[in-house]
């Protein structure tokens, strides 16, 4: 935490943080590719704190840093001593030490994952003593009821859980009534998410077919699912350690109450793997196998070779993962080719810039507008991204109000009736260049160095379609090409 601090307000919003405070400005029980929790954060920080990035990227460190020590917890409540729970600790730190730089989904929903799984194996632990703590299901069942405000993806765990549980024990799991009044308020809170998503037709299911679109196109399936798991997992002890914990799980005696936690793990691979869902969906079931795979390593210091077999391991671990935070000093960062924003590092960087000379641009074009046109002007983009910008500079250059037809963003709502100018940020005006009654290109971004450097900004003049049936065709999901 005390390095992730170091470089926390380093660089720029990252372009998905853009989006999230463009969401938190239009808060509803749900969204296409969220819930509604991580955009009210990202609200209260712009609001609390405009313009902090500190401010917004905190709340993701801290819970990188509670995810890092309940690890060890659950490492302790498996037998381990402090040994065992450093290295469990440690893994996870490295391994997400990098997520922890940028307000996202993603991480909140890890440490409620590990917060779940925490309680379970302590119950388990504590009735295989002897002892019956349900109220410790129940309070699982309020952190499930949290991180459903965050994805709709903690359902997934409970029903693998319960499905390994019954399977292979402790059969008793689905009978306690505790268990179930915890998946009551689940469900209560996720009403009202859920009832959006049916007047709006589904459309996370929709926009599911076509994240397995992307990963597929990224390479992320089949062999490439395995390999981008075992990057994200840390390259050499995490990756190690976590496929050593699963077999722990599923084949060591001593572990034998928990095998069905294995199963689950197991499960969840499976699962992300075949249907084509984000790589990163699965790590929420690493702390548990990190658990289980460092309790090998109490004998090793028995042994005395502790620091042998596990110093310089972890000591390059963390190597790889410190170069991804933010040390390279930004007069450093130059304009990256095409060929080489493919690589996810440096389009991850690159993704922190230009979002200010985006707006820039964008408000030399709209001032360049006649009296007449710049009334009735809307700004149209892309990408959410794009929009996010826009969005969140907007009020300091005077410009007018934002829309787009990408993802999540397309809900938002359409422009006003008598919005008759458009300023589209772009490559490619594709439907609306159908309706205008005069279309040309009025500028790009310019800027040093960012990710929309060089996009081409066009004036629409004459709108000539009435939103109501121009705006559905707008809309699209699918990856911006």
């Amino acid at each position: 935490m005390a390095l992730s601090l170091a470089t926390l307000g380093g660089y720029g919003y990252f372009s998905d943080e853009l989006y999230l405070i463009a969401a938190g400005r239009h808060l509803d029980w749900s969204y296409v590719d969220q819930q509604p929790l991580v955009p009210l954060l990202a609200w209260l920080a712009d609001t609390l704190f405009p313009g902090s990035l500190i401010a917004l990227r905190l709340v993701t460190t801290l819970a990188i840093a509670v995810g890092a020590v309940v690890t060890g917890v659950i490492t302790r409540e498996l037998g381990g001593g402090s040994v065992a729970q450093v290295v469990a600790a440690v893994a996870y730190g490295v391994a997400f030490i990098t997520q922890g730089q940028t307000l996202d989904t993603g991480a909140l929903d890890l440490v409620l994952w590990t917060l779940v799984l925490w309680l379970v194996v302590r119950w388990v632990r504590l009735r295989e003593q002897g002892v019956d703590r349900d109220r410790l299901l129940l309070a699982a069942g309020v952190v499930t009821a949290v991180s459903l405000q965050v994805k709709l993806l903690i359902p997934l765990l409970w029903v693998l859980l319960v499905v390994s549980a019954l399977a292979v024990g402790p059969r008793v799991l689905p009978r306690r009534p505790l268990l179930w009044a915890g998946g009551l308020i689940a469900v209560a809170s996720a009403l009202p998410g859920l009832l959006w998503q049916a007047v709006n037709g589904w459309p996370v299911l929709e926009f599911a077919k076509v994240v397995a679109e992307e990963e597929a196109l990224f390479g992320r399936r089949g062999v490439g699912f395995v390999v981008w798991v075992a990057l994200l997992a840390g390259i050499v002890a995490g990756t190690v350690l976590m496929v050593y914990g699963l077999w722990r799980l599923l084949a060591s005696r001593a572990l034998r109450p928990y095998r069905f936690l294995g199963l689950a793990a197991l499960g969840v691979f499976m699962y992300v793997g075949l249907t084509g869902g984000r790589f990163y969906h699965v790590i929420g079931v690493f702390p548990v196998l990190w658990a289980a795979g460092a309790l090998r390593f109490e004998s090793l210091v028995a042994r005395r070779r502790w620091w042998w077999a596990a110093g310089p391991i972890l000591a390059l671990s963390a190597c790889f993962a410190l170069m991804g935070l933010r040390w390279t000093p930004e007069s450093a960062i130059g304009q990256p080719t095409e060929e080489e924003l493919s690589d996810v590092e440096v389009s991850t960087t690159i993704s922190q810039f230009g979002w200010q000379e985006l707006a820039d641009s964008v408000a030399r074009v709209h001032g360049a507008l006649p009296q007449g046109l710049r009334e009735k002007s809307v700004i149209l983009t892309e990408t959410y991204w794009q929009a996010g910008a826009v969005e969140v500079y907007r009020e300091d250059r005077g410009l007018p109000p934002v829309f787009s037809g990408s993802r999540g963003y397309w809900y938002f709502g359409a422009p006003p009736r008598d919005a008759t100018t458009v300023l589209y940020v772009g490559k490619n005006p594709g439907e609306l260049r159908r309706s205008c009654g005069a279309l040309r290109q009025a500028g790009a971004v310019e800027g040093r160095v960012g990710l929309e450097i060089g996009t081409a900004i066009w004036v629409c003049e004459q709108v000539t379609e009435p939103w109501s049936s121009l705006w559905p065709r707008l809309r699209r999901l699918e990856i911006v090409g």
